[in-house]
Formats: C-alpha cells, sequence, structure tokens
C-alpha cells in the first residue's frame, strides 16, 4: 500500500502523466475498505483516506496541466472511480465528482481559473444544479441567493460551480448560467441523511447576496454544445458538450460497486450451504451458479456500454470535434444501461448471498444501499436515458431535457 509519507506519492501527485493512476488507487483499496463503516456513520469521506487519496493525484484527473493537473480522459475517471469503488462507494462518488467539478473550471476563463488555482493548485471544486435560486444583475456581475441540494464533495470543496438563472434589468429570466464561487462564501447546511451513499456527503450549500463577478459565470446552454468560455482552444478536453461530460463521471462508482459485490458472494459461495437443500456448498447449487452467470454477465455488459461512452468522448475529443445530437442521445442510453444492470446484478447477487446480505455487519448491505441510492440519480435514471435515445431514434423534435 502507498504509504501517507511515501515521497514517491507526492511526486506522482505532481506529475501531469496520469499513467499508473488506477494501480496507485488500487494499492489503497484496503485502506478505503477499512475506513468505509466509519465514513458511513460520519457522513463524510474518512480523512485518512481523503488524502490518501490527494497523494496519488486521484483528484487531478480532469484538472488542465497547467496547475498541475493529469487533464486525462473520462476512460481514466471512469476506471479511478470504479477501483474506488470497489472499496467504497461514497468515496468514489465523492473522487468522481470532485474530478468533474475540476472539468467544469476548466471552462471557464483563465482569469477564474487562476483565481481558483493559481496560488492552490490542489483546490478542489465541487458542483450541482437546482432551481431554488434567485440572482440579481448588478454592476459588473450578479447578486445570487438561494440553496442547492445536493452538493457531493462539498465538506472538502474549496470552489463550488452552481446553477443560477441569468436575469436582466428587468428581472426577467434571460438564460441559465454555472457560477464559480469560493466555497467560503457559502454557509453548508447538513442535510445528506440518507439510506445510502452516506460518505459521499453531499450537503446542501447556501448563498445569501454573494456576488458573482462576469467572468466567472458560463452560459450552461452554450456549454450543452461544447461552446464554453475558455480561451486555450488546443486544451480540447474542456470543449466537450456538457451533457454527456455531466453524466459519465456517475457511471465509474457503479462499476466498482458491482464488482465489490461480485468478489464477495463468489468467495462466500463455497463457504455456506443452501438451507432447506441438499446442498452442503452453494458452489455446487445449480440455481447459485446460473445466477452468479447472470450477475458476471450484468456487471460485464455494463463495463461494455460505460467503456463505449468513455471511448466515444475521449476519441471526439483526441480530434477536437464535437459529438452530434443522435450520438449524445445514445451515450445517455450506454450510461442508463450500465446503471441499471449493476443494479440488477446486486439485487441478483443478494439473493444468492441470502437474508446474511443484510446483516449490519455485512459489507453487502451497504454496497446495496450505495448502489440503489445512486442508481437513482435524476441525470442517470435508465428510462430517462432511454426515452432520450428513443426519441432520438425516431427523429422526434422533443427534448425532455436541454441535457443531452
Amino acid at each position: 500500500m502507498t504509504s501517507l509519507t511515501d515521497p514517491t506519492a507526492t511526486a506522482d501527485r505532481r506529475s501531469t502523466d496520469a499513467s499508473g493512476i488506477v494501480d496507485r488507487v488500487r494499492e489503497l483499496q484496503p485502506l478505503l475498505r477499512a475506513n468505509s463503516a466509519q465514513g458511513e456513520q460520519q457522513r463524510r469521506v474518512v480523512d485518512e483516506s481523503f488524502r490518501a487519496l490527494e497523494q496519488v493525484g486521484a483528484f487531478k484527473l480532469l484538472q488542465p496541466k497547467r496547475y498541475g493537473g493529469y487533464e486525462s480522459s473520462m476512460r481514466t475517471l471512469v476506471d479511478v472511480s470504479a477501483a474506488v469503488g470497489e472499496a467504497d462507494g461514497g468515496t468514489a462518488w465523492v473522487v468522481s465528482l470532485l474530478n468533474s467539478g475540476a472539468w467544469l473550471a476548466g471552462c471557464f476563463p483563465t482569469r477564474a481559473q487562476d483565481e481558483v488555482w493559481g496560488d492552490a493548485p490542489d483546490a478542489l471544486v465541487s458542483g450541482v444544479f437546482s432551481p431554488l435560486v434567485e440572482s440579481m444583475k448588478v454592476d459588473g456581475g450578479f447578486r445570487i441567493s438561494g440553496r442547492w441540494y445536493y452538493n457531493s464533495g462539498s465538506l472538502h470543496a474549496d470552489w463550488s460551480v452552481l446553477s443560477i438563472p441569468v436575469t436582466d434589468d428587468a428581472g426577467a429570466v434571460v438564460d441559465q448560467a454555472m457560477a464559480l464561487v469560493p466555497r467560503r462564501e457559502l454557509d453548508l447546511e447538513e442535510t445528506w441523511f440518507v439510506a445510502g451513499m452516506r460518505a459521499s456527503g453531499s450537503n446542501c450549500l447556501i448563498a445569501d447576496g454573494v456576488f458573482v463577478p462576469e467572468h466567472r459565470l458560463m452560459s450552461v446552454p452554450e456549454a450543452l454544445e461544447g461552446i464554453v468560455p475558455t480561451e486555450h482552444d488546443d486544451e480540447t478536453l474542456y470543449h466537450s458538450p456538457l451533457g454527456p461530460l455531466f453524466t459519465v463521471g456517475m457511471v465509474g462508482p457503479q462499476l466498482g460497486l458491482g464488482r465489490a459485490a461480485l468478489a464477495l458472494v463468489k468467495e462466500n459461495v463455497t463457504k455456506r450451504s443452501v438451507a432447506h437443500t441438499i446442498y452442503g456448498r452453494a458452489a455446487d447449487s445449480v440455481a447459485v451458479q446460473l445466477q452468479l452467470a447472470q450477475a458476471a454477465m450484468m456487471i460485464d455488459t455494463a463495463h461494455f456500454h460505460a467503456h463505449r461512452v468513455t471511448d466515444d468522448i475521449d476519441s471526439a475529443t483526441a480530434r477536437g470535434e464535437q459529438l452530434d445530437f443522435s450520438a449524445r442521445a445514445r451515450i445517455r442510453a450506454d450510461i442508463g444501461w450500465a446503471i441499471e444492470h449493476v443494479v440488477k446484478a446486486i439485487d441478483t447477487l443478494l439473493y444468492v448471498h441470502g437474508a446474511g446480505s443484510f446483516a449490519e455487519s455485512s459489507p453487502l448491505q451497504r454496497i446495496w444501499r450505495d448502489s440503489e441510492v445512486a442508481g437513482r440519480h435524476a441525470g442517470i435514471l435508465p428510462m430517462v436515458c432511454y426515452e432520450i435515445y428513443g426519441k432520438s431514434l425516431v427523429d422526434s423534435d422533443i427534448r425532455i431535457t436541454p441535457v443531452i
């Protein structure tokens, strides 16, 4: 395992090369797993786990290289968060969402980016969309007030990207924007009392008349089409459409949870019987074998679809091209498919493992709860994702969401 005082960990963190990051994270899995129950109780990532992930560069994946980040890829984001998710789902969610926040910050003008990372290259950025917000146009920017639920990673973030309505001088809403705001200017209310993903600390951020200058605003409709205010045209990662980037980060933690559940149940079936049957060893049961095969295939197909998404996004980024609407619609379906099949796989594995799955001492019950809660995020609801894709397949003009 990488030591918290290992000098090579610091060197890795400061490098702009993401090679080996998945392996470095996997070395931390015993530590992350050992801290998972404590993180759930505290409703935040345990400090020891967070520091260890910082040292190996787990929060540098989508930060621009100009500030010491890796500026890597969506495939790296998914694979790293999946590796964390094998040990702890809530921690994986924070890793994924804080990296997504770094990507969002990289889309803003250089002046705003300098304010975030110029003197603090390790600064972290959370992000959340919420309609419970008011804004007022003032000289040089806007004053915003509101509450943003549920801001994953807000307990660790130095800045936050918050959605706001853009109003004209008369107060009429004329656009939607993302505002980059220092965390110190926001209050936090602990509202994250939930059944799963407790360690994500997805609490509520509150603003009361906070001023946001114009250079820290970015139009949401334009960002959805990959039109962003960063002056660095050569940094093609930050010119990708917002929709796919917003949703793909939520897949990795689920993949890791699915792998963890399968590994636990595979190990267990060689040690226990099937109650009220002839099978003294569950691994000999045809029913168990069939269910294990089904669960493994569902987890595999989730990986195939998730990696198709990342490969499509990363290939378009490398070419400096934008994904068209049909490709983005299919990406939403791929993401929904991956989420649905991990959730179903874990449910199947619970049948194999039996009622003992729900003992508080069993890691499976936390994996199950984390997966069930994360799988209900509005951005990745499978049936919504399928409807988006289905409408594109029949050339429907109806768009049920702008986030495509």
